[in-house]
């Protein structure tokens, strides 16, 4: 099953495969300048997840656990979508529950930007916050609570172990990186969060090209700057989680992502959020250490949603 194989339920205003249409084939931008003191035979392409409908690489699994939700009737009933998040797939449910009809209720950090709250609010989404202390594994443990203690009036979509999270990246995400590259990529790099993207887009690769190298990156310390990745020796590990695929994962340190933000925005034009500079950091290193090669990663999100966060954009 694949993210266009989709079908309208009665209920539903908009057909779901008008909404998976727009969903993917995100253009893949070459790196230009600071990609400068790499060997001339070495390119970073990275993908621009932010030309989704909702933002954010989040709307591939996004819809389609919504769809994996329908089909098998978990939403029947009128029950209300159910996830934890630190912020775009919320955002991606959000959207896509508007459009569709769907209630949706989201347990998130309070230390969540103002413009994602923002947003969530203004798609209507009931906001369930948790202790910023606690980060992500705090909003995972309360979504949990909440299924357990209203079985009746919650579906628990469950993004972190939810199959349909990196299925979503295997049949859309890889097979893009592939046809863009003219299967010319050598190096796949991607940060881990719920590691949907990197486990799914790795399978694919893996499966199709067997000498292409893929590479995890996470934060460098369990207390970190970078929203949306985990640092997975202190975290609750996602069931999706392939520790065998993703092996010793790079780290990447805060103050080097915020420094990225402002270098792709200065020298490539680039405006992209935290985690988009700390995969471009990751990236490089990976591409500093070979004389040939293609290496692409993924951008998750625009830098739109940061813009409260002065620390960040004081240096600018």
């Amino acid at each position: 099953m694949t993210l266009l194989d989709l079908r309208l339920t009665e209920s539903n205003t908009i057909p779901l495969d008008s909404l998976a249409y727009h969903v993917g084939n995100t253009p893949l931008l070459p790196l230009r300048r600071v990609t400068s003191e790499l060997s001339p035979l070495v390119r970073i392409f990275a993908k621009a997840e932010w030309f989704n409908p909702g933002g954010s690489v989040k709307d591939r699994p996004a819809l389609n656990i919504i769809q994996n939700g329908i089909i098998n009737g978990y939403l029947d009933g009128g029950k209300r979508l159910l996830d934890s998040t630190s912020g775009n797939m919320g955002i991606s449910y959000a959207t896509f529950g508007a459009a569709l009809g769907i209630p949706v209720t989201l347990a998130v950090p309070a230390s969540a930007s103002s413009e994602r709250i923002s947003i969530l609010k203004a798609l209507g989404a009931e906001l369930i916050l948790t202790d910023p202390l606690e980060g992500s594994d705090g909003a995972i443990l309360k979504a949990r609570e909440m299924a357990e203690e209203y079985p009746d009036r919650y579906w628990y979509a469950n993004q972190y172990n939810n199959d349909a999270n990196w299925q979503a990246h295997y049949v859309s995400t890889g097979p893009e990186i592939i046809r863009q590259t003219n299967g010319q990529v050598t190096h796949f790099v991607a940060g881990l969060g719920t590691s949907g993207t990197f486990t799914g887009t790795s399978r694919y690769l893996l499966e199709q090209m067997p000498g292409v190298k893929t590479i995890a990156f996470q934060p460098d310390a369990p207390f970190h700057g970078l929203e949306g990745l985990k640092h997975m020796p202190s975290a609750i590990k996602p069931g999706i989680y392939d520790e065998a695929l993703a092996g010793t994962p790079l780290e990447v340190k805060t103050e080097a992502a915020h420094e990225m933000v402002i270098r792709l925005a200065r020298e490539e034009g680039l405006f992209v959020g935290i985690s988009s500079a700390a995969a471009v950091v990751a990236a490089l290193q990976v591409a500093s250490e070979l004389d040939e090669g293609v290496v692409v990663t993924v951008l998750p999100d625009a830098g739109y949603k940061y813009l409260s966060d002065k620390s960040l954009w004081e240096r600018a």
